[in-house]
């Protein structure tokens, strides 16, 4: 949720083992829960607002299309309200996921983590790879000879392999497909 999601190199999506799924969720929502939306000088906010009332929108219709395709929202999900919150979305957990879903296909620039249960790393690999984006991803895994045979396969001009950090001014920074081509 860095950023409220409105970074380029953001997870749109995150696919989850079958065997952690579960557990996963769980905890992933529990860590959205106490993120504070508020104002950036509030010492207490962990999360900010989304760049318009457009963004909001585009978010909101998202979680509304995950919804409608049978996904369910463990947290978030509804547009904050209140004297300020006109571009404050909360952080969402949307499980049960497909890769027919628009927050799944396209990217949200905003506080989204659809979450999709997978069972092998081919399967992995061809839900990853199915999206017109390429700029980043991010793999974790206790087995680093898997992870590093998944990179090789991943269509994306950086991947970070149990890191979320991945650009720096020092390195290459760049994606394929839709995400560009070449390297700042």
């Amino acid at each position: 949720f860095r950023n409220s999601g409105q970074t380029c190199v953001a997870a749109n999506r995150f696919l989850v083992h079958e065997s952690v799924y579960e557990d996963f969720v769980a905890r992933l929502t529990s860590e959205a829960e106490t993120l504070a939306l508020g104002h950036g000088l509030d010492s207490r906010t962990t999360i900010g607002p989304l760049i318009n009332e457009a963004a909001c929108r585009k978010a909101a219709a998202f979680v509304d299309d995950a919804i409608v395709r049978g996904a369910r929202v463990t947290t978030g999900g509804d547009w904050a309200q209140g004297p300020f919150w006109g571009n404050f979305f909360p952080p969402t957990v949307i499980r049960d996921a497909t890769d027919e879903m628009a927050c799944t296909c396209f990217e949200s620039f905003a506080p989204l983590a659809p979450v999709i249960k997978f069972s092998t790393a081919a399967e992995a690999v061809a839900l990853a790879n199915d999206t017109p984006a390429g700029l980043a991803c991010y793999l974790y895994s206790q087995d680093l000879a898997l992870a590093w045979r998944m990179a090789e396969e991943l269509e994306y001009g950086m991947v970070g392999i149990n890191e979320a950090l991945i650009s720096h001014a020092e390195i290459p920074f760049g994606g394929i497909k839709e995400s560009g081509v070449g390297r700042e």
